[in-house]
């Protein structure tokens, strides 16, 4: 529905953030994390948007990067916490720490964050580990596309990236652009199927 909204930040506050968008002033839930990211109050900025719906209430949540709303819609796939457990949990850490606590296993670290404790912590490890890779990390990849198909199929990114480039190495330049690709594809699954 939406995927982000740009135009004139008029307020910031603690856990929100106010912007003028197309004659409309729009209240939108931010991690502290994000807000500090945002441009200035009077200044123009883009905030990525999540809608939250229900019978009776619509949220919206806003992020400073698409990599922060992908961490935030990952962390709603774990057991036990919701949009505004999710929000307080981002606005606690940093993505980059984040995804290095859930690869590392630091549940000392997850567990440091406001309003988390442990029995979430070490959900979230076994549901999210593997899984937030940056968008900007995956883009960088010479077949993101690839891997974002492979994550799709429930395969863990950074293991699907690996494989990807494992497949790249062997088959080396012995074929062309179009074949490339499906058999890079196929020698990936092969890969992960059998590690």
């Amino acid at each position: 529905m939406f995927n982000s909204l740009r135009g004139t930040i008029t307020g910031k506050f603690a856990d929100s953030v106010y912007i003028l968008s197309g004659g409309i002033e729009w209240d939108i839930s931010v991690p502290g994390t994000d807000i500090a990211r945002l441009p200035p109050a009077g200044e123009e900025g883009r905030i990525f948007t999540w809608l939250y719906h229900r019978e009776d209430q619509m949220k919206l949540f806003g992020f400073a990067g698409e990599e922060r709303r992908a961490a935030f819609l990952e962390l709603l796939k774990v057991e036990g916490i919701g949009p505004k457990g999710a929000l307080k949990i981002l606005g606690g850490i940093g993505q980059e720490e984040l995804e290095s606590a859930l690869e590392n296993e630091d549940l000392a670290r997850l567990e440091a964050v406001p309003g988390l404790g442990k029995k979430t912590a070490q959900k979230m490890i076994l549901a999210l580990k593997g899984k937030l890779i940056t968008v900007k990390s995956v883009q960088e990849t010479p077949y993101a596309d690839l891997v974002e198909a492979l994550a799709g199929m429930g395969y863990d990114r950074r293991a699907a990236a690996d494989a990807l480039a494992r497949a790249d190495k062997e088959i080396g330049g012995q074929v062309k652009d179009a074949e490339r690709e499906k058999l890079l594809f196929k020698e990936a699954i092969v890969y992960l199927s059998s590690s």
